[in-house]
Order: C-alpha cells, then structure tokens, then sequence
C-alpha cells in the first residue's frame, strides 16, 4: 500500500498486486524462493503514466498490454539478459538496498512516517530527501512507536542469534509474526495513554469495507477504449521492459542468495509475470515484478519451496478480507524494525572487505552500483554499475589483447615476440597500435598467431599498414600461425587468401 501511495494508484491496488504475484505468479513461476508483487523501482513511472494517460483506468490498459509483451519476451527466449549482468552489479544490487533499507526505515523506526513505506528514491515525495529525513527525527519522534520499535528489534535479534537454535517451535514460529503480535497487544494496552498511545497515522493503513459491495467497489477495471492510444502502448511498452529488467535481476540475486542455489529458468519467469501483470490490470492492480525484499525475507524466515510464496498470497487476501482491522492495529515501527534486519543481512560488513578484496575490476562496479541505488534510485544504480563494469571489461580487453617477449640483441637487431590474444577484435586496437608504433628501428619481430582463433578486420588493417612502415624502419617480420610460418609477408590476408576479409578465423 505504501508502494500505491508513492505511485499515485488507490491504496487498494498495491494489496490487488500482492495478492496476484503471491498466488498466480508464485503458482506459474519456476523459482522456489522468489516473491513478486508491486515494485518500488516502478512507482515513478506509474506516477507519470497515470497522468500522461488521463486516469488509473486508462493506465490499467497499459498494464494488461505490457503483460502481453511481458508473455511475449518470454517467448522470444529474452530471459538470457538476466545472465549479462556482472556479479560485481549483482551484489553491489543487493547491498544497495540493504542499505536503502536500513535508511529509510529509519524515521518509520523512530515514529516519523511523513514518507510512505516502500518508497526507495533518495529524493522523497514530502520534499526531504533520505538523509534530511533521518536528521529530522529528533523533532518527530513518536514515543510510543520507538518504544515498541526497539522491543520489537530486540526480539529480532534474540529469535534470531539465540533462540532459533533452542528448539524447533521457535523455527516454525518466526521471530516477525511475535514482534507483530506484541506490537497489536502494546497498541491496545496504550491506546489511551497519554504518552505512549501511537495514532493512527503511525499504525498499518488498510481499507475496511462495511459490506461485500463496498470491498468489491475498491476494484478498477482497464478502459480499453483508448487502446489505439499510442501513449498508452508506449507505457505498455515501457512497464514490459523495465519490470522484466527488475525481474531478471531480482531472479539473479535471488539465486545467489538462495542457500540451496536452485537456478530459476528465466523465461518461464518472463511468462508467469506477464501473466501476472495481465490479471492484475484487469482487475486493477498495480503492475508486478519480482522483488529482491521479499523474496530475501522469504530466504532468511527458511523458505524453500514456491509454496511460501503461494500460502503468503492467500495469507494476505484471507487477512485484508477478514481482519482488516487487526491489521490496522500493527505499528509501523515494528515492520520497521523487521526491515532493519532484512537490510543489515542484505549488507553486511564483511561483503565490502571481500569485494575490496576481490580488486578494482569487482569492487569499483560494486561501489558504484551501491552509490547510484542509495543517491537516486534501483535503476539508475544499476545502470551506472553495468557502465563501469563494461568499462572495466573493455580497459581489460585492451590491456589482454597481446604478450610482449624482449629476446637479447642478435645480429644487431631488437628481437620482440607478439603472441596475440585467442580473440582480437577492435577493442584491441589502440593497444596493439600503440606497441607496433613503440617499435624501434632494426628490430626483428614475430607475430605469434597460434593461439589465435579469431582477428577483427580493424586488427588486421593495422597489420596491413603496418608491413609499409616496417620496410621504411628496417623491420623484418616472422609471421607464425597453425597454417604455417612466413617471413616478410607482402600482405597479410594474401596469407589468408582463402578467407573472407571482413575477418580472420584461424581455427
């Protein structure tokens, strides 16, 4: 709900979307631990759509129309995407919103709840941005709320570093489910305490219909009339490939966390959340993807099989159909708290000390993806991380593109030996440019192709001019490859005549 609160959408459609990826997509997905609903990496642009399109109902068209080419992904086999995305980015992800997180939760910990739950963009909808929002606790704080916030982190940490290791029933009764109930009963107890009583605008918000006609009025349903509208295919379009994006990634994360490393089958993925977001369109939902929050607190409480993500669906549906007002009563301090440790697990300490350790070609995308989600948001995090990790790759394709051998003077020449890499494409050019021009007069140099099983048609124009300034600077060249050796070539394709110039394959 805090999710359709920041989108603009009627509170009762992020519960529609939870409801929906817990039990439809949970049922069609091929992944045992991940968890899909409403996602707050699509809540700016829902906000835009909604008014670009003139109305939730005509947003929810786009909604059913982005699952169909959500379906249509899958079907055309783009799940693969998933797989290009480093690790460095993978992790830096999931640090990132550990670390959002923990942030965030922060001012709804101590009773400050002027943003909604679920937002995670550094600049927030009440004019403050994470930070300023952190240093205006101390003029906000809620006593009560912190209070029972406190009690209800200390049972976190005691269920789960003491506890849990006592005795199953405390394995089977999760640590969250007592710091929710103790937080109802606190309510109760000091609902008319001066001091300590929470109102109601720091406790869980849902709606509570009077009758069966009242609970069914809280559904919207797509106006398909402006479906020849282009605005709304260009944000089916848009909510199709941006929740795939986030799905994908989720899945990755979610599979590196996942203790067990099941791996999920990542167009099926594609399918069961289009299929999803076509039914939560339909009947007025927000759209869906999977989400890495959930999905972690879904790992951590020991889930193991599709099934929590299933009974969590109908959990949620039964709980808002038949104890809306129990659910009102739950503080928000204590959700806080649970987030709290969700985040710390997601960004522990010592994964920073491993990715330093692991060098500069894993931490630097690590770090920037964790900077660009806690200073903008999920997205642009990481999009900036895939950047410098391509950047990364390709200052490492330039540096690996050859092998240098400095022999000993003979015969009053340098001899120089240049192994090339097993592949050299254009990527490599500037490198091996550089060392061909590096060369000094008099030298004796031997081009070692062996090991090479593919040159780009930019390497070998460098090679090509490069025979004209070798006469010029009296450079004699041994060419070596699997077709045999030759000394001084006149061209270096003639040497592969029979091979297309566009490129080399040497196999």
């Amino acid at each position: 709900m805090g999710i359709a609160l920041a989108s603009g959408a009627p509170l009762f459609s992020g519960v529609i979307a939870g409801i929906i990826g817990g039990i439809v997509v949970g049922s069609l997905s091929g992944s045992k631990i991940g968890v899909s609903g409403p996602a707050a990496g699509l809540a700016a642009i829902v906000l835009a759509a909604i008014g670009t399109l003139g109305g939730y109902q005509n947003f929810l068209v786009a909604v059913v129309l982005g699952g169909i080419i959500q379906m249509l992904f899958g079907v055309l086999k783009a799940g693969v995407i998933g797989y290009y995305f480093p690790s460095s980015v993978i992790k830096g992800m999931l640090t990132g919103i550990g670390i959002i997180i923990i942030l965030k939760q922060i001012p709804h910990f101590f009773g400050y709840d002027a943003e909604p739950e679920g937002a995670d963009s550094f600049f927030e909808t009440s004019g403050e941005n994470t930070f300023s929002a952190i240093l205006n606790i101390t003029d906000n704080i809620t006593l009560g709320s912190t209070i029972i916030g406190i009690i209800g982190l200390g049972i976190l940490i005691l269920w789960d570093k003491i506890l849990s290791k006592k005795g199953k029933i405390f394995q089977l009764v999760q640590g969250p489910l007592v710091a929710v109930v103790l937080g109802i009963i606190f309510y109760a107890i000091t609902n008319s305490h001066d001091t300590l009583s929470i109102s109601t605008s720091h406790l869980v918000s849902v709606p509570v219909p009077d009758d069966t006609a009242s609970f069914l009025g809280q559904f919207s349903f797509p106006n398909f009339k402006i479906i020849t509208n282009p605005d709304v295919w260009i944000v089916a379009f848009t909510i199709a490939l941006v929740a795939s994006l986030e799905t994908l990634l989720c899945v990755e994360a979610t599979d590196k966390l996942d203790p067990h490393k099941n791996v999920t089958p990542t167009n099926r993925e594609l399918l069961a959340q289009g299929a999803g977001n076509i039914l939560s369109g339909l009947v007025g939902g927000l759209p869906i993807t999977q989400v890495i929050v959930r999905s972690s607190a879904n790992i951590q409480s020991g889930g193991r099989s599709k099934a929590s993500a299933i009974i969590h669906g109908f959990f949620l549906l039964i709980s808002v159909v038949l104890i809306p007002r129990l659910l009102n009563m739950i503080p928000l301090s204590v959700l806080a708290a649970i987030l709290l440790v969700v985040g710390y697990k997601l960004a522990k300490p010592a994964l920073f000390k491993k990715m330093y350790d692991l060098g500069w070609k894993q931490s630097i995308p690590f770090t920037v993806t964790v900077l660009g989600i806690v200073f903008i948001d999920l997205l642009y995090g990481i999009g900036l991380g895939l950047a410098v990790g391509i950047v990364v790759i390709l200052l490492k394709s330039y540096q690996n593109s050859h092998f240098l051998h400095i022999e000993d003077k003979s015969n009053g020449k340098h001899r120089i030996k240049m192994t090339l890499a097993e592949e050299v494409t254009f990527f490599n050019k500037g490198a091996i440019l550089k060392e061909l021009e590096s060369l000094p007069m008099e030298t004796y140099l031997e081009i070692n192709l062996l090991n090479t099983r593919y040159l780009d048609n930019d390497i070998i124009e460098i090679l090509e001019d490069f025979l004209f300034k070798a006469k010029e600077r009296n450079i004699d060249i041994k060419l070596v490859s699997k077709r045999g050796t030759k000394e001084n070539p006149s061209s270096f394709v003639e040497f592969f005549r029979d091979k297309p110039k566009s490129s080399l394959s040497l196999n």
